[in-house]
Protein backbone atom coordinates (compact mmCIF):
# COMPACT_ATOMS: atom_id res chain seq x y z
CA UNK A 1 0.00 0.00 0.00
CA UNK A 2 1.33 3.75 -1.08
CA UNK A 3 1.94 5.27 2.63
CA UNK A 4 0.54 8.68 1.17
CA UNK A 5 -2.34 7.09 1.03
CA UNK A 6 -2.94 6.65 4.85
CA UNK A 7 -2.25 10.46 5.37
CA UNK A 8 -5.61 12.18 6.24
CA UNK A 9 -6.71 14.40 3.30
CA UNK A 10 -6.38 18.40 4.15
CA UNK A 11 -8.74 20.25 6.27
CA UNK A 12 -7.15 23.96 6.07
CA UNK A 13 -5.38 25.71 8.84
CA UNK A 14 -6.43 24.86 12.59
CA UNK A 15 -5.37 28.40 14.90
CA UNK A 16 -5.14 26.63 18.21
CA UNK A 17 -4.66 30.16 21.02
CA UNK A 18 -3.31 28.62 24.55
CA UNK A 19 -1.48 25.77 23.03
CA UNK A 20 1.03 25.11 25.74
CA UNK A 21 -1.41 23.48 28.57
CA UNK A 22 -2.36 19.69 28.21
CA UNK A 23 -5.74 20.36 27.01
CA UNK A 24 -3.66 22.42 24.20
CA UNK A 25 -1.49 19.94 23.49
CA UNK A 26 -3.41 17.08 22.95
CA UNK A 27 -5.88 19.29 20.75
CA UNK A 28 -2.73 20.25 18.50
CA UNK A 29 -2.09 16.86 18.15
CA UNK A 30 -5.52 15.72 17.32
CA UNK A 31 -5.74 18.44 15.07
CA UNK A 32 -2.55 17.65 12.66
CA UNK A 33 -4.03 13.94 12.94
CA UNK A 34 -6.75 14.82 11.15
CA UNK A 35 -4.67 16.67 8.67
CA UNK A 36 -4.80 20.10 9.64
CA UNK A 37 -2.24 22.50 9.37
CA UNK A 38 -1.99 23.63 12.76
CA UNK A 39 -1.20 27.45 13.84
CA UNK A 40 -0.92 28.86 17.47
CA UNK A 41 -0.86 32.08 19.06
CA UNK A 42 0.57 32.14 22.96
CA UNK A 43 3.19 34.44 24.85
CA UNK A 44 6.21 32.79 22.67
CA UNK A 45 7.24 29.98 20.75
CA UNK A 46 4.13 30.66 18.85
CA UNK A 47 3.17 31.71 15.27
CA UNK A 48 2.09 34.85 16.53
CA UNK A 49 2.02 36.68 20.05
CA UNK A 50 -0.97 38.38 22.08
CA UNK A 51 0.72 41.76 21.24
CA UNK A 52 1.13 41.06 17.44
CA UNK A 53 -2.78 42.01 16.56
CA UNK A 54 -1.49 41.69 12.66
CA UNK A 55 -0.19 38.57 13.03
CA UNK A 56 -3.25 36.79 14.92
CA UNK A 57 -5.47 38.80 12.61
CA UNK A 58 -3.52 36.95 9.20
CA UNK A 59 -4.23 33.53 11.06
CA UNK A 60 -7.60 33.96 12.15
CA UNK A 61 -8.39 34.71 8.46
CA UNK A 62 -9.19 31.63 6.29
CA UNK A 63 -8.80 29.62 9.03
CA UNK A 64 -11.18 26.20 8.93
CA UNK A 65 -11.36 26.07 12.97
CA UNK A 66 -10.28 28.37 15.85
CA UNK A 67 -9.85 27.22 19.41
CA UNK A 68 -9.15 29.13 22.18
CA UNK A 69 -8.00 27.93 25.22
CA UNK A 70 -5.85 31.07 26.90
CA UNK A 71 -5.96 31.84 30.25
CA UNK A 72 -3.62 32.22 33.60
CA UNK A 73 -4.10 28.39 35.28
CA UNK A 74 -6.36 28.52 38.17
CA UNK A 75 -4.04 26.25 39.85
CA UNK A 76 -2.85 28.92 42.12
CA UNK A 77 -4.20 31.03 45.06
CA UNK A 78 -6.07 33.49 44.62
CA UNK A 79 -4.40 36.69 45.62
CA UNK A 80 -5.82 40.00 44.05
CA UNK A 81 -3.24 39.73 41.68
CA UNK A 82 -3.78 36.18 40.54
CA UNK A 83 -7.65 36.87 40.24
CA UNK A 84 -7.47 39.85 37.92
CA UNK A 85 -4.83 37.99 35.70
CA UNK A 86 -6.86 35.17 35.67
CA UNK A 87 -10.07 37.69 34.67
CA UNK A 88 -7.82 39.53 32.43
CA UNK A 89 -5.88 37.20 30.87
CA UNK A 90 -9.51 35.19 29.43
CA UNK A 91 -11.79 38.14 28.72
CA UNK A 92 -8.97 39.95 26.82
CA UNK A 93 -7.59 37.29 24.45
CA UNK A 94 -11.10 36.06 23.36
CA UNK A 95 -11.96 40.13 22.47
CA UNK A 96 -8.63 39.93 20.27
CA UNK A 97 -10.18 36.79 19.02
CA UNK A 98 -13.80 38.45 18.53
CA UNK A 99 -12.36 41.40 16.62
CA UNK A 100 -10.16 39.14 14.27
CA UNK A 101 -12.67 36.99 13.45
CA UNK A 102 -15.02 40.07 12.67
CA UNK A 103 -12.19 41.64 10.79
CA UNK A 104 -11.79 38.44 8.55
CA UNK A 105 -12.48 38.61 4.78
CA UNK A 106 -13.11 34.21 5.09
CA UNK A 107 -13.58 34.02 8.77
CA UNK A 108 -13.46 30.58 10.43
CA UNK A 109 -16.98 28.87 10.47
CA UNK A 110 -16.17 27.70 13.57
CA UNK A 111 -14.83 28.85 16.59
CA UNK A 112 -14.48 26.56 19.89
CA UNK A 113 -14.15 28.96 23.29
CA UNK A 114 -13.00 27.31 26.56
CA UNK A 115 -15.05 27.91 29.55
CA UNK A 116 -15.38 25.80 32.72
CA UNK A 117 -18.39 23.63 34.62
CA UNK A 118 -17.62 25.82 37.58
CA UNK A 119 -19.78 28.40 35.93
CA UNK A 120 -22.75 26.64 37.93
CA UNK A 121 -24.33 26.67 41.57
CA UNK A 122 -23.06 24.48 43.80
CA UNK A 123 -25.11 21.38 43.40
CA UNK A 124 -26.27 18.03 45.49
CA UNK A 125 -29.82 17.80 44.78
CA UNK A 126 -29.62 17.62 40.51
CA UNK A 127 -27.19 17.80 37.48
CA UNK A 128 -26.97 20.87 35.64
CA UNK A 129 -27.25 20.95 32.25
CA UNK A 130 -27.02 23.15 29.29
CA UNK A 131 -30.42 23.75 29.51
CA UNK A 132 -31.52 23.66 32.82
CA UNK A 133 -28.30 24.38 35.04
CA UNK A 134 -28.57 27.39 37.19
CA UNK A 135 -25.57 30.10 37.48
CA UNK A 136 -23.66 30.43 40.91
CA UNK A 137 -22.13 33.18 42.40
CA UNK A 138 -18.88 34.29 43.42
CA UNK A 139 -15.11 34.55 41.92
CA UNK A 140 -14.92 31.53 39.62
CA UNK A 141 -18.61 31.61 38.47
CA UNK A 142 -17.98 35.71 37.49
CA UNK A 143 -14.89 34.93 35.57
CA UNK A 144 -17.14 32.27 33.16
CA UNK A 145 -19.67 34.25 32.88
CA UNK A 146 -17.62 36.95 31.77
CA UNK A 147 -15.32 35.33 29.92
CA UNK A 148 -19.01 33.76 27.90
CA UNK A 149 -19.64 37.08 27.31
CA UNK A 150 -17.57 38.27 26.11
CA UNK A 151 -17.30 35.28 23.53
CA UNK A 152 -21.19 35.51 22.43
CA UNK A 153 -20.78 39.08 22.02
CA UNK A 154 -21.80 40.86 18.67
CA UNK A 155 -23.05 38.82 15.71
CA UNK A 156 -20.80 36.78 13.92
CA UNK A 157 -23.10 34.87 10.93
CA UNK A 158 -20.17 33.34 9.85
CA UNK A 159 -18.98 31.83 12.26
CA UNK A 160 -20.33 29.00 14.69
CA UNK A 161 -19.38 29.51 18.34
CA UNK A 162 -18.94 26.83 20.94
CA UNK A 163 -18.41 27.46 24.44
CA UNK A 164 -16.77 24.26 25.95
CA UNK A 165 -17.69 24.37 29.67
CA UNK A 166 -15.08 21.79 30.88
CA UNK A 167 -15.38 19.62 34.09
CA UNK A 168 -12.08 18.88 35.83
CA UNK A 169 -10.07 17.27 33.26
CA UNK A 170 -8.21 13.76 33.71
CA UNK A 171 -4.92 13.49 32.72
CA UNK A 172 -1.73 14.43 32.12
CA UNK A 173 -2.93 18.34 34.18
CA UNK A 174 -2.26 19.68 37.28
CA UNK A 175 -5.57 18.79 38.79
CA UNK A 176 -4.80 14.93 38.71
CA UNK A 177 -1.37 15.20 39.62
CA UNK A 178 -2.62 17.22 42.86
CA UNK A 179 -5.46 14.61 43.88
CA UNK A 180 -2.89 11.67 42.96
CA UNK A 181 -0.13 13.23 44.83
CA UNK A 182 -2.55 13.50 47.74
CA UNK A 183 -3.47 9.54 47.53
CA UNK A 184 -0.23 8.31 47.20
CA UNK A 185 1.17 10.16 50.41
CA UNK A 186 -1.91 8.84 52.26
CA UNK A 187 -4.08 12.31 52.12
CA UNK A 188 -6.58 11.12 49.97
CA UNK A 189 -9.54 10.59 52.19
CA UNK A 190 -12.91 11.82 51.60
CA UNK A 191 -12.37 16.10 51.86
CA UNK A 192 -15.13 17.41 54.70
CA UNK A 193 -15.86 21.31 53.86
CA UNK A 194 -16.59 23.43 57.09
CA UNK A 195 -15.41 26.36 59.30
CA UNK A 196 -12.60 28.60 58.66
CA UNK A 197 -11.40 31.90 59.13
CA UNK A 198 -13.17 34.07 57.15
CA UNK A 199 -11.25 35.67 53.94
CA UNK A 200 -12.49 37.51 50.83
CA UNK A 201 -10.00 35.46 47.68
CA UNK A 202 -13.45 34.04 46.70
CA UNK A 203 -15.83 36.95 46.51
CA UNK A 204 -17.25 38.04 43.36
CA UNK A 205 -15.14 39.82 40.32
CA UNK A 206 -15.59 41.50 36.85
CA UNK A 207 -18.34 44.47 35.61
CA UNK A 208 -21.18 42.96 38.06
CA UNK A 209 -19.86 41.03 40.90
CA UNK A 210 -22.08 38.60 42.27
CA UNK A 211 -22.43 36.97 45.96
CA UNK A 212 -22.34 38.41 49.28
CA UNK A 213 -18.17 38.01 49.18
CA UNK A 214 -17.49 35.60 51.86
CA UNK A 215 -16.18 32.06 51.24
CA UNK A 216 -18.69 29.35 50.98
CA UNK A 217 -19.11 26.77 53.28
CA UNK A 218 -21.52 23.56 53.07
CA UNK A 219 -22.13 20.72 55.13
CA UNK A 220 -21.16 17.82 52.88
CA UNK A 221 -19.61 15.03 54.71
CA UNK A 222 -17.44 14.16 51.65
CA UNK A 223 -20.32 13.52 49.41
CA UNK A 224 -20.29 16.55 47.38
CA UNK A 225 -20.23 15.58 43.25
CA UNK A 226 -17.41 15.30 41.35
CA UNK A 227 -17.85 15.88 37.45
CA UNK A 228 -14.86 14.77 35.54
CA UNK A 229 -14.01 13.98 31.73
CA UNK A 230 -11.20 11.87 30.47
CA UNK A 231 -8.88 13.52 27.87
CA UNK A 232 -9.71 11.87 25.37
CA UNK A 233 -13.27 12.45 25.61
CA UNK A 234 -11.87 15.96 25.73
CA UNK A 235 -10.84 15.46 22.22
CA UNK A 236 -13.70 13.69 21.46
CA UNK A 237 -16.10 15.81 22.00
CA UNK A 238 -14.22 18.61 20.05
CA UNK A 239 -14.39 16.35 17.24
CA UNK A 240 -17.67 15.70 17.29
CA UNK A 241 -18.82 19.40 18.04
CA UNK A 242 -16.72 19.80 14.34
CA UNK A 243 -19.22 17.02 12.30
CA UNK A 244 -22.02 18.12 13.94
CA UNK A 245 -23.35 21.86 12.45
CA UNK A 246 -26.16 22.20 14.21
CA UNK A 247 -24.41 22.43 17.65
CA UNK A 248 -23.62 25.96 18.94
CA UNK A 249 -23.56 27.75 22.26
CA UNK A 250 -22.61 26.45 25.57
CA UNK A 251 -21.46 22.89 25.71
CA UNK A 252 -21.19 20.60 28.84
CA UNK A 253 -17.26 18.37 28.62
CA UNK A 254 -18.46 16.15 31.43
CA UNK A 255 -18.65 12.18 31.58
CA UNK A 256 -22.24 11.24 31.98
CA UNK A 257 -21.93 9.42 35.61
CA UNK A 258 -20.63 12.14 38.18
CA UNK A 259 -18.75 11.05 41.12
CA UNK A 260 -18.50 12.21 44.44
CA UNK A 261 -15.59 13.12 46.51
CA UNK A 262 -15.37 10.12 48.90
CA UNK A 263 -16.05 7.71 46.04
CA UNK A 264 -13.88 9.20 44.04
CA UNK A 265 -11.04 9.73 46.13
CA UNK A 266 -11.45 5.40 47.46
CA UNK A 267 -11.04 4.93 43.77
CA UNK A 268 -7.94 6.71 43.02
CA UNK A 269 -6.68 4.79 46.35
CA UNK A 270 -7.40 1.80 45.03
CA UNK A 271 -5.53 2.50 41.83
CA UNK A 272 -2.72 4.00 43.31
CA UNK A 273 -2.23 0.99 46.14
CA UNK A 274 -2.79 3.55 49.05
CA UNK A 275 -3.61 1.54 52.08
CA UNK A 276 -4.53 4.04 54.42
CA UNK A 277 -6.26 7.39 53.14
CA UNK A 278 -6.79 10.64 55.80
CA UNK A 279 -10.12 12.26 55.98
CA UNK A 280 -9.27 16.42 55.73
CA UNK A 281 -11.57 18.90 57.26
CA UNK A 282 -11.60 22.54 56.03
CA UNK A 283 -9.13 23.20 58.89
CA UNK A 284 -6.59 20.91 57.79
CA UNK A 285 -7.31 21.42 53.90
CA UNK A 286 -6.75 25.31 54.02
CA UNK A 287 -3.39 24.82 55.41
CA UNK A 288 -2.18 22.04 52.96
CA UNK A 289 -3.19 23.70 49.32
CA UNK A 290 -1.59 26.84 51.18
CA UNK A 291 1.30 24.99 51.16
CA UNK A 292 0.60 23.46 47.14
CA UNK A 293 -0.35 27.21 46.18
CA UNK A 294 -3.71 26.18 45.10
CA UNK A 295 -7.44 26.50 46.52
CA UNK A 296 -9.50 24.20 49.14
CA UNK A 297 -12.64 25.13 45.60
CA UNK A 298 -10.90 22.07 43.51
CA UNK A 299 -11.97 19.44 46.32
CA UNK A 300 -14.90 21.32 48.20
CA UNK A 301 -16.71 22.68 45.50
CA UNK A 302 -20.10 20.48 44.88
CA UNK A 303 -19.83 19.95 40.53
CA UNK A 304 -22.93 17.81 39.11
CA UNK A 305 -23.03 18.44 35.58
CA UNK A 306 -24.14 16.36 33.14
CA UNK A 307 -23.33 16.58 28.66
CA UNK A 308 -26.80 17.42 27.80
CA UNK A 309 -26.16 18.53 24.35
CA UNK A 310 -23.64 16.33 23.44
CA UNK A 311 -25.58 13.24 24.66
CA UNK A 312 -28.57 14.71 22.95
CA UNK A 313 -26.88 14.69 19.80
CA UNK A 314 -25.50 11.09 20.46
CA UNK A 315 -22.03 11.41 21.41
CA UNK A 316 -20.26 8.25 22.73
CA UNK A 317 -17.97 8.58 25.53
CA UNK A 318 -14.29 6.50 25.07
CA UNK A 319 -14.70 6.72 29.30
CA UNK A 320 -18.07 6.86 30.69
CA UNK A 321 -16.66 5.04 34.17
CA UNK A 322 -14.71 6.53 36.77
CA UNK A 323 -12.47 3.61 37.53
CA UNK A 324 -11.36 3.42 33.72
CA UNK A 325 -10.61 6.75 33.22
CA UNK A 326 -8.60 6.61 36.07
CA UNK A 327 -6.57 3.47 36.08
CA UNK A 328 -5.71 5.26 32.11
CA UNK A 329 -4.53 8.41 33.33
CA UNK A 330 -2.22 6.68 36.26
CA UNK A 331 -0.57 4.75 33.75
CA UNK A 332 0.24 6.70 31.08
CA UNK A 333 3.65 8.44 31.50
CA UNK A 334 3.82 11.79 32.77
CA UNK A 335 5.00 14.07 30.04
Amino acid sequence: MDPRSEQPAPRGVAVVAGASGFVGSALVGALADDGYEVRTIGRSGADATWDDGRGIRSLVDGAAILVNLAGKSVNCRYSDANRDEILRSRVETTRLLRQAVTDAAAPPPLWLNASTATIYRYAMDRPQTEGDGELGTGFSVDVARTWEKEFFADDLPATRRVALRMAIVLGDGPATATLVRLARTGLGGPQYDGWWFPHRRYRGIGPHPTGDGRAPSHRSRGRQRFSWIHIDDVVGAVRFVRDHTAISGPVNLAAPAASDNRTFMATLRRIVGARIGLPAWRFMLEPAMWALRTEPELVLKSRWVAPGVLTAAGYTFAFSELESALRDVVARPRG
